[in-house]
């Protein structure tokens, strides 16, 4: 029933060997630490494992963090499709929620391994970090550098024999289900230009924000024919790399948006970075101060994205007006002064929309928006530039019933008939009547609320009309006096020319 003391001898003396053995290892480590140079070290480790993994039928493939000084995309790929198929039993994860950012992200932890199926095929990855010499690598700004001292990189490993299983298929299911995943977990950004790049400090040339605007192609006061346009004409565009590719074109699309004030310019806008889920970068000219700035914060934008230019009349008239007053009046370049040094001009922003500089980058939209079309350069509306442009005109009784919905969340009442009758004939703008309805939850005040403005604002139309009405003559009749005053000065002074040359001859004759 009881152990034999041969036994707990035989225990003891193996319990014993083992002791005298680990010792004599830590020993032999020591020593080899202290006396044989690390190279030596590394290459007699190196040809250690090549001679082991001889005898291995595993292959391992190394996918590191940067490839030289340039970002791996594949190791950011693995690491957005390794999330989702963690275990629910792993020990260790490292979490984090990224500035600006609505949702934690999720990684493996230091050493930690994964087993991933694919095609009925077992493969392994593995997460490795380690400490190494410091080495600067380009910043994601593209401006500068920064100091990285980690060397991270990932192993998958797997049966040498379905090699080219792996490199054909499963890589790229890897990067296929990884940017599903960045699809899903991306949150829209508003990029603006930094104080930074104004400072000469280093630092990204945009900065950003989360972009929260609600506006979607269902809640737009705008007729449902021309949004269905417009989002077929996006689906298309976003479908189409090959197609562009084919015929030689950069990967864009312009659209214009001009109509009054009020009338749902940025709304759409919104709505389309919310219906293709890209960032939106707002561009204003009038803070750059040479073209090149301008190609710089180009090639700084990210694909998928749509770059606006407000009120694109009011800009290029700026830049305009400066470089023919400096052409006209060289000298006045000399000394310093703030205007002098605005120098985009026109045909630097067309090298920009549809010059060599628009293809540095895929799946982008330049948003052009304007008050006034017919101020704008008829070389900026051709196509390729401005590919299609919208009219955004004042609310019509499709817009009201629209923003009544919104608003008020109803879709018929008793007096929507009157309303739709004033908006027929009344120049309103959606934002103005977004802006009653918004003035009492209750439909039956909201609504007759609205229906005061709207003649409040007829009534104000016709009289605005009537008086450029009364202008318009009062200008015609002058035109015309001035017309009728010139013609007979002109007959008298044919008259009075005629009357001395008259009186000439009857002088000769005398």
């Amino acid at each position: 029933m009881f152990p034999k003391a041969t036994e707990m001898t035989s225990t003891k003396a193996i319990i014993s060997a083992a002791a005298s053995a680990a010792a004599t290892v830590m020993l032999l480590r020591s020593v080899a630490n202290d006396f044989i140079p690390k190279e030596l070290r590394q290459y007699v480790y190196f040809k250690l494992i090549t001679l082991i993994n001889s005898f291995s039928s595993e292959l391992t493939l190394v996918i590191e963090e940067y490839d030289n000084l340039n970002q791996n995309h594949l190791f950011t790929a693995a690491q957005l499709y390794l999330q989702p198929i963690i275990p629910p039993n792993t020990q260790r994860l490292k979490i984090s929620l990224p500035k600006k950012e609505n949702n934690i992200s999720m990684s493996l932890e230091q050493n930690q391994e994964i087993i991933d199926t694919f095609n009925g095929v077992n493969v392994k990855w593995k997460f490795i970090s380690r400490e190494e010499r410091v080495k600067y690598v380009p910043s994601p700004d593209l401006y500068s550098t920064m100091p990285v001292n980690e060397r991270r990189f990932f192993e998958l490993s797997f049966h040498n024999k379905h090699k080219n299983m792996v490199l054909d298929a499963y890589i790229k299911h890897v990067i296929k289900k990884s940017k599903e995943i960045e699809d899903e977990k991306r949150t829209l950004k508003l990029f603006t230009l930094s104080l930074d790049r104004m400072t000469g400090r280093r630092g990204d040339a945009w900065q950003s924000v989360n972009l929260d605007h609600p506006a979607t192609f269902d809640t737009l006061a705008m007729e449902i024919e021309e949004k269905r346009m417009i989002m077929e004409d996006l689906e298309r565009f976003v479908k189409r790399k090959e197609f562009y590719r084919k015929v030689g074109k950069a990967w864009k699309r312009g659209y214009l948006l001009f109509g009054p004030p009020g009338t749902g310019k940025s709304s759409l806008i919104a709505a389309m970075a919310n219906f293709l889920k890209f960032d939106i970068y707002d561009l204003e000219l009038t803070d750059l101060r040479t073209n090149s700035e301008l190609r710089k914060l180009l090639i700084s934008t990210g694909n998928k994205s749509i770059l606006v230019v407000e009120d694109i009349d009011c800009s290029i008239d700026l830049q305009n007006r400066i470089a023919e007053a400096r052409a006209l009046n060289p000298r006045s370049n000399r000394g310093y002064n703030p205007e002098n040094q605005v120098q985009v001009t026109l045909s630097g922003l067309l090298n920009f929309v549809d010059g060599l500089w628009s293809s540095c980058g895929d799946e982008r939209i330049i948003v052009f928006t304007t008050n006034h079309k017919e101020k704008l350069d008829p070389a900026l509306l051709r196509p390729g530039r401005m590919d299609m442009h919208i009219h955004m005109s004042y609310c019509s009784p499709c817009g009201f019933k629209m923003l009544a919905s919104n608003y008020l969340g109803i879709t018929y009442h008793p007096l929507f008939l009157q309303v739709e009758e004033l908006i027929g004939t009344t120049k309103v703008t959606p934002a103005e009547v977004a802006e009653e309805l918004m003035k009492s939850e209750e439909p039956d005040i909201a609504l007759r609320g609205l229906i005061v403005f709207l003649e409040r604002k007829k009534i104000e139309d016709e009289e605005r009309k009537k008086r450029e009405e009364e202008e318009e003559r009062k200008k015609r009749e002058s035109d015309e006096n001035k017309a009728t005053n010139e013609e007979s000065g002109i007959k008298e002074a044919e008259v009075s020319q005629m009357q001395k040359m008259s009186n000439g001859d009857i002088k000769k004759k005398e």
